[in-house]
């Protein structure tokens, strides 16, 4: 088990946090949860990944920096409970995550 962290700068005019949070994916083979919320983080966004497979940080870097520099958040924090997803299933649950973002739970 690896406990990775990843700061981000994130938008200087980030909106002020509010209390939304989205939560998908579940903890499986070859996938992922994810939970993002908005929190004061004085712009900046953390995500931390809690993944069973040790010594892909440069490829958790890679595709947790893309998705930043596409969506240029701010004031966010990600929680990952990674099960051996593929970098793909990665960003799919991180889009789906984001578009769930302040929507009432089903």
């Amino acid at each position: 088990m690896e406990r990775l962290e990843f700061r981000f700068a994130g938008r200087a005019d980030a909106p002020a946090a509010s209390d939304g949070e989205a939560l998908v994916g579940v903890v499986g083979s070859g996938n992922l949860e994810v939970m993002i919320e908005q929190v004061d983080l004085g712009g900046e966004c953390l995500v931390t990944v809690d993944t069973s497979i040790n010594g892909f940080v440069e490829t958790w870097e890679s595709v947790l920096r893309d998705f930043m520099e596409r969506h240029r958040l701010g004031n966010v924090r990600v929680s990952i409970n990674d099960g051996g997803a593929t970098p793909a299933v990665v960003a799919l649950r991180l889009d789906q995550a984001l578009a769930n973002l302040g929507k009432p739970p089903r």
